[in-house]
């Protein structure tokens, strides 16, 4: 079956920084799956209609359709089950756990990293609508919530168990990539594709950790178009 990734882009097609579709490319190239992708824009709701949703990533693999970064990763699972993702029962529930801090943690510390070139990555008639709902969630302007150095330190704080685990191998997932880092790098890979500030000491093994992640399933996101090049 043809599978096809709806991917946000920004102010150039090619700049691909969604860190929910970053988990699900790593995913999909874990297992060795072809696809395409179909650049989207923030206020492209119709475009997604037929998956009744407004967000991306959707995904559609033959007839089915598929929503949600996680729910993604679960259904390739499902559906190609060699080289496992996420895995089931105990192994399932962990790696949710794992999610909530680096959605509930880390994301919020990049975004404040990030957020004005963020917003500076965005194609340009997607700024306004983005500056509004973002503002509306933080209850302040991207001006007051961008502060790098404040997010630097939030970072580092949530990743401390992350760094320790990262002393004894190579990856969080063991010797090899998998359901864990995809979804941490999903976030690190967002903050990296739209900005050049540094996220973490070059010392922190979550550095070394990042280089060897953009390195695997030949370098699918070592390749990929981020801010340095445009």
């Amino acid at each position: 079956m043809a599978i096809t990734l709806y991917d946000l882009c920004g102010r150039d097609e090619r700049l691909r920084f969604s860190p929910y579709c970053w988990r699900v490319r790593m995913a999909l190239a874990h297992k060795g799956l072809e696809y395409t992708t179909v650049a989207w824009r923030f206020q492209e709701k119709d475009v997604l209609a037929f998956a009744d949703y407004d967000k991306v990533p959707v995904l559609t693999d033959g007839d089915n359709v598929v929503t949600d970064s996680f729910d993604i990763m679960c259904y390739l699972d499902r559906a190609y089950p060699e080289a496992p993702v996420v895995g089931e029962g105990m192994s399932l529930q962990r790696l949710m756990l794992f999610k909530q801090l680096v959605e509930r943690s880390i994301t919020p510390a990049l975004f404040k990293i990030v957020a004005l070139d963020l917003l500076a990555a965005i194609h340009p008639d997607d700024r306004d609508y983005f500056r509004k709902t973002r503002e509306a969630r933080f209850g302040a302007t991207m001006e007051a919530v961008n502060n790098p150095e404040q997010g630097r330190q939030m970072l580092k704080q949530a990743l401390v168990p992350v760094s320790a685990q990262l002393k004894e191998s190579l990856f969080l997932d063991g010797d090899a990539a998998s359901g864990a880092d995809y979804l941490l790098f999903g976030s690190m890979m967002w903050a990296y594709t739209v900005s050049t500030e540094t996220l973490v000491d070059e010392n922190d093994p979550v550095a070394a950790w990042f280089k060897r992640m953009l390195a695997v399933h030949d370098s699918v996101a070592g390749k990929a178009i981020t801010v340095r090049d445009l």
